[in-house]
């Protein structure tokens, strides 16, 4: 995080199922935001960069081996939610945001 992120309110905790994700829209940005099990929560870019539609926060999440990684509902491209790398393509990789928890609401970090 730099000096320069501002965080922005986007839901409760109890709002994103566990497993499952959202998209907010944040300064123009689509973010898609997961929530796996009870407590762990992650961001990156909702737009698929191979069809340029905002869908990824309705890709099902999972892992490849010790990643994990949520599939585009399109094209199916898996994308690692702790890096936003494209396992299949590399230059298909999206941004990741820092997520926090503060009385029971989910907090994202843009710049």
């Amino acid at each position: 995080m730099t000096s320069q992120d501002h965080w922005n309110i986007v839901c409760r905790t109890a709002d994103i199922l566990p497993n499952t994700g959202v998209c907010a829209l944040l300064d123009d940005r689509h973010i898609a935001i997961f929530r796996l099990g009870s407590d762990d929560y992650h961001a990156l870019d909702n737009i698929d960069p191979r069809s340029g539609a905002s869908v990824l926060s309705r890709g099902l999440v999972g892992n490849l081996g010790t990643r994990i990684v949520v599939a585009s509902p399109l094209y199916k491209n898996h994308f690692d939610l702790n890096t936003g790398e494209c396992l299949e393509t590399p230059t298909h990789s999206v941004r990741v945001y820092p997520v926090k928890i503060e009385d029971d609401k989910v907090l994202v970090a843009i710049s």
